[in-house]
């Protein structure tokens, strides 16, 4: 429920931000981010790594829990099924916003995403993805200079806005 009894769907997260994680890997949470946070999930979240590398995934727990339902309910017969289990789960680490927006990023994860000092923090829809700030401008030039429509796939392809 929303303000006034109103049905309100999650808040979706979106845009980018330049974050500065502090001495000792504490990132603060953008304002506009922190009000979403503290209500779909009062705070709590999962950081693990992304299985495309370079980066970090943070999810509301909530959306986590789901995520993780689906990613442990595939066959870990296959080796690749069990590497992905293993990284996305394994890796996972649950943070909780401390009273000034803040959470603490634990240092094998930082190191895993190349994450020192500078980041951005990238809404995704119903996650983000921490982004060492000069790999993030790298990706972003790589993709605006590449790739063209007819790459796209068919579902994308056809998408109109």
């Amino acid at each position: 429920m929303g303000r006034s009894g109103q049905f309100w769907p999650k808040p979706m997260f979106r845009g980018a931000a330049k974050i500065t994680l502090d001495d000792k890997g504490r990132m603060v949470v953008p304002a506009r981010f922190r009000e979403p946070l503290i209500e779909r999930s009062q705070g709590r979240l999962v950081v693990t790594v992304h299985m495309g590398g370079q980066r970090l995934v943070i999810y509301p727990m909530d959306d986590w829990l789901e995520v993780e339902r689906k990613i442990m309910g595939l066959s870990s017969v296959h080796p690749e099924t069990e590497r992905f289990q293993q990284l996305m789960v394994g890796l996972a680490n649950e943070l909780v916003l401390d009273g000034h927006g803040r959470m603490l990023l634990p240092p094998d994860l930082r190191r895993l995403a190349n994450i020192e000092r500078h980041a951005v923090l990238v809404g995704q829809g119903s996650r983000f993805e921490l982004w060492e700030e000069k790999r993030w401008t790298e990706n972003i030039d790589f993709k605006l200079k590449s790739g063209t429509s007819k790459d796209l796939p068919p579902d994308v392809g056809s998408f109109s806005i």
